[in-house]
């Protein structure tokens, strides 16, 4: 026979064997299902990352932002418990329909004989029978197959997503997330109604509506403590220490404007001057600008050296154990810090790296137990005058924490509109949107501020009046 015709017989012979060993149409809509509802998988998982890792500041920016999606995303996250319930029976409905329909497709392009065969080679080093062995088999192709592809592209590949891209995903499955709250409305209650009960087994205080908020237990003290004389101090203290977790640094620090640092470059004379001037026990060095700190000085390590010349190289004296704190650490962290590593001041540092201002442990500790005087101390620290009961001329750099503590009021007072402010003069460009001008009024419930001196750069002075006192 000749080589053509011979080529010819064969693939006349092997071509329905081909087409048997390509995957049916029935094999391949499976094999989509799969794909698709893989995706799905992976965007239910994702979500649950994406919503349950949204800031305080990032609700409000979506709250802030047009648009009818951002609102039902903010609608969302007030409802925790209904959210997660709705995403973990999404996910598993999702994920037993992958399993179904993964043990189809292995059968039809596994077939029986191919686990057969495989059982009988298994079966000469284990003394199983074959049915038994080719089951096995199956299944752990199966389980480890499904679990590998449920895992890395249902769990972790779209959760490594959702963190680097939250707002993004939440944006993109607010909607689907919605319409699926809706529908598993009854399985969320069932869900929902049956872990409540499991918390008030587990947690007898939740029965009573949880622990008590701070403003209860601020009421509690204000009903408990004797109003006797001389016990303002006590329940002022007792009132700080409840909510001394909540306050920042930024609330309590030194400004940048405010602080006394020295020169590395600066001569001894110029060293002694200034903590002869200023009182201060430690002084932060700098080197070029303030947003380079590269040590502290020591006010007690001039002792034995205050008979030097001016050329006496008191560098060497800096202490470079430096503590850089984020703006946005709280008190009771730093604190922690401070005790721990036996340091009494730290630098607070902005986003960039800069310098923001300065933190000591007694501006922590005048947070509980109030002003701390001492005989390097002014008798009036805090720049401010008190017109009358009703009316206050604040310096603009005072912090707002200050400002409130002055007018006697909460010091969350202002946190809704505060925004990144942390003194009077930045509440009231959060206020206004704009630099205002001389004379100018800005009014927030029941204050009143007037810009009394404004200059080029910076609001100085702020006459700030209760227009109605409670």
């Amino acid at each position: 026979m000749e080589p053509e015709s011979e080529s010819l017989s064969l693939l006349v012979v092997e071509f329905p064997l081909l087409l048997a060993a390509f995957p049916s149409s029935e094999t391949l809509l499976g094999l989509l299902s799969i794909a698709l509802l893989l995706l799905f998988s992976g965007l239910i998982s994702g979500s649950e990352v994406a919503f349950f890792s949204l800031t305080a500041n990032d609700l409000n920016a979506l709250k802030n932002e047009p648009g009818k999606n951002n609102q039902l995303i903010f609608d969302l996250s007030k409802r925790p418990r209904q959210l997660l319930a709705t995403i973990l029976i999404s996910n598993n409905f999702v994920n037993i329909a992958i399993v179904i329909i993964s043990e189809i497709v292995i059968r039809q392009l596994f077939p029986e004989a191919f686990f057969t065969g495989l059982a009988n080679q298994i079966a000469q080093w284990i003394p199983l029978e074959s049915a038994i062995l080719a089951s096995v088999a199956r299944f752990l192709i199966t389980v480890i197959g499904v679990t590998f592809l449920l895992v890395l592209f249902g769990e972790v590949a779209p959760k490594m997503y959702a963190n680097l891209n939250n707002i993004r995903l939440i944006k993109l499955m607010a909607q689907p997330l919605n319409i699926l709250m809706r529908v598993f409305a009854p399985f969320n209650k069932v869900l929902v109604g049956f872990s409540d009960v499991i918390e008030n087994r587990l947690n007898p205080m939740s029965r009573n509506g949880g622990f008590p908020s701070k403003a209860e237990i601020g009421e509690a003290i204000d009903l408990t403590v004797s109003k006797e004389h001389n016990t303002k101090q006590e329940i002022d203290i007792l009132k700080r220490i409840i909510k001394f977790s909540d306050v920042s640094v930024t609330q309590i620090m030194r400004s940048r404007v405010d602080i006394v640092a020295v020169d590395l470059r600066s001569d001894f004379k110029t060293l002694v001057d200034l903590i002869r001037e200023s009182g201060y026990s430690r002084i932060p060095v700098y080197e070029n600008d303030f947003d380079n700190v590269t040590g502290i000085f020591y006010a007690k390590d001039l002792l034995g050296h205050l008979s030097e010349g001016e050329q006496f190289e008191w560098q060497e004296l800096i202490r470079t154990n430096v503590l850089y704190v984020p703006e946005s650490k709280k008190i009771d962290d730093l604190l922690n810090e401070f005790k721990t590593q036996k340091l009494h001041m730290a630098i607070v540092v902005d986003e960039y790296g800069g310098t923001s201002g300065l933190v000591t442990l007694e501006d922590i500790l005048e947070e509980v137990i109030g002003e701390i005087k001492d005989e390097f101390d002014d008798e009036i620290e805090l720049e401010y005058k008190k017109l009358d009961d009703y009316n206050f001329i604040f310096d603009g750099k005072t912090l707002l924490n200050d400002v409130c503590k002055v007018l006697n009021i909460d010091s969350e007072t202002f946190d809704e509109i505060r925004g990144e402010a942390d003194s009077l003069a930045g509440l009231i460009l959060e206020l206004q949107g704009s630099f205002p001008k001389q004379g100018a009024e800005v009014f927030f419930k029941q204050f009143k501020f007037k810009m009394i001196a404004v200059g080029n750069r910076r609001i100085e002075k702020i006459k700030l009046t209760l227009t109605s006192p409670e």
